[in-house]
């Protein structure tokens, strides 16, 4: 059971300070492709739409509605998104879960900074919601590559 102590340091001002400055919030007018992700468990959900051009992301909103851990893992997501391969979405998003619930490495570049949340490891109940941002890009990307 985690404690008061536990939380208070699961809520870091790093992790806050991300959550409070995500990048690309909002939606575009007209994307090629659009996905939303839910997590049942807490409620959390992200909507994000894309435009691709040559398979790298060249346009990108995200709508997010998910506790401090997902907006801050979506903040880094937004920080580095443009630009991007399906590949290097599907990796990070990949390296992210196997650092929450395998006691995995920090992803790799450009994704280092989720090293930030590696104290939800032993919150369970929130690696979905952490992930939310990076599977709704990755089902947006093929989605669009499907389109194309």
């Amino acid at each position: 059971m985690a404690t008061d102590l536990d939380l208070v340091k699961l809520y870091s001002g790093r992790i806050l300070a991300l959550a409070a400055d995500i990048p690309h919030l909002g939606r575009l007018e007209q994307p090629c492709a659009t996905a939303r992700r839910r997590s049942p468990l807490c409620g959390s959900s992200v909507s994000v739409d894309l435009r691709m051009e040559n398979g790298r992301i060249v346009d990108f909103a995200q709508d997010v509605k998910a506790c401090a851990l997902g907006q801050a893992a979506a903040s880094v997501l937004g920080a580095h998104v443009i630009g991007r391969s399906r590949e290097e979405i599907d990796v990070a998003r990949d390296q992210l879960s196997a650092m929450l619930r395998e006691e995995g490495p920090v992803p790799e570049a450009p994704f280092e900074e989720l090293e930030t949340l590696l104290p939800a490891r032993d919150f369970t109940n929130r690696h979905a919601s952490i992930l939310l941002s990076f599977e709704a890009t990755a089902e947006a990307m093929a989605e669009a590559e499907k389109a194309a």
